[in-house]
């Protein structure tokens, strides 16, 4: 009998646990990878890039609660289908909100102004627009949903 080794290393969370590690992981591999990215872009050092990593990591986490939660109840309360449209509002809000989150804290922390601040929100933004791609497919492929069948294995 073959058994594929990859189905060995499939794990099975409950919905919650699969958030939590889904959102912890993610964002330690975040808070190191967008520190070395700030390192670039402010042509500083680990120890004045790594705050700022923290500090964005921490109000993005906040934030994502926050406006997940308004924007659930708001297609509640409308009884909103989510269709292409809606998911594109969803994410141009989301986005728009985390800039203006993060802008203020670029500019007070290096010293920058709204341009620079700006485009290192960009460089950022599309960093992570990549990243939660990888991320999410690997995630995906090793912490299956309790309802999700696992591959079959080859005989």
């Amino acid at each position: 009998m073959h058994i594929c080794a990859l189905e060995s290393w499939l794990i099975t969370l409950s919905p919650l646990k699969r958030r939590l590690v889904y959102v912890t992981v993610f964002e330690i591999i975040a808070i190191i990878s967008s520190t070395y990215v700030l390192m670039l872009l402010s042509d500083s050092d680990v120890a004045e890039s790594l705050p700022v990593a923290v500090m964005v990591s921490v109000a993005a986490v906040i934030w994502n609660f926050i406006y997940n939660t308004a924007f659930e109840a708001w297609e509640r309360r409308r009884q909103v289908s989510r269709t292409l449209f809606i998911r594109i509002i969803h994410a141009l809000g989301f986005e728009g909100g985390l800039v203006l989150i993060c802008l203020p804290i670029y500019m007070i922390w290096y010293d920058v102004g709204v341009l620079k601040a700006f485009v290192m929100e960009a460089a950022l933004l599309l960093f992570f627009l990549i990243y939660t791609f990888i991320f999410t497919l690997g995630f995906d492929k090793v912490f299956t949903l309790p309802n999700q069948e696992k591959p079959s294995s080859a005989a």
